[in-house]
C-alpha cells in the first residue's frame, strides 16, 4: 500500500465533498449515487449550503435517476412514509432555507396536493404511477430541476465580455 501526501487545499476539499456509496443486488443497477453530481451542486461546498438546499439537490438526483428509469407509461409520484394518505404525482419540489423542502403535486383524485416538510422528518418513497392522459408524453421533473440549478448557475456567474 503506498502512502498518499495531500496538500492542505486537497485535505480540505476531500472533506467539503459529498459522500456517498450504494450496494445493490442488480451489479448493473445505475442509482444516484453512483452518478458525479452535476456542475451546478458542485459549484457550492456542502458546508455552505443549508440542510433544506443540501436536502433539495440529493432529492433532484434521485428523482432524475428514479425517471431515466421509467418507460413512456410512467410519471413519477411519491408515497408517504407512515401514513395511509396515499400518493403525490410529483410536479414540483422547492426549500426553503434553512430546514423546509416542499412538494408540490397532485393526489391520486388529480386534487391539488402540497407537502411541506421539515428536513429532518425528510422520508420520501418514489413511485412509478401511469401517466394520466394517454396520448401526452410523460412529464419528468427531474430534468427540469437539474436545468433550473444550471439556469441559476449561469446567472451567479459574472459575465466576463462586460469588461471587455
Amino acid at each position: 500500500m503506498t502512502d498518499m501526501i495531500r496538500t492542505t487545499a486537497e485535505a480540505h476539499e476531500s472533506t467539503a465533498l459529498p459522500q456517498a456509496r450504494v450496494v445493490h443486488a442488480d451489479p448493473d443497477a445505475c442509482s444516484a449515487e453512483q452518478k458525479p453530481l452535476p456542475d451546478a451542486m458542485a459549484r457550492k461546498p456542502v458546508a455552505e449550503k443549508s440542510a433544506a438546499e443540501w436536502a433539495y439537490e440529493r432529492l433532484i438526483l434521485y428523482i432524475q435517476n428514479f425517471e431515466e428509469q421509467l418507460d413512456s407509461e410512467h410519471e413519477i409520484a411519491m408515497g408517504f412514509a407512515g401514513s395511509d394518505t396515499g400518493v403525490m404525482r410529483i410536479e414540483g419540489i422547492g426549500f426553503f432555507d434553512p430546514d423546509i423542502v416542499t412538494f408540490y403535486g397532485t393526489d391520486a383524485a388529480g386534487t391539488k396536493t402540497q407537502l411541506i416538510q421539515h428536513v429532518s422528518q425528510l422520508n420520501v418513497m418514489l413511485r412509478a404511477l401511469p401517466k394520466q392522459i394517454e396520448d401526452k408524453a410523460p412529464a419528468r421533473i427531474g430534468f427540469r430541476l437539474v436545468a433550473d440549478l444550471e439556469q441559476e448557475q449561469a446567472a451567479e456567474q459574472p459575465d466576463e465580455t462586460a469588461n471587455g
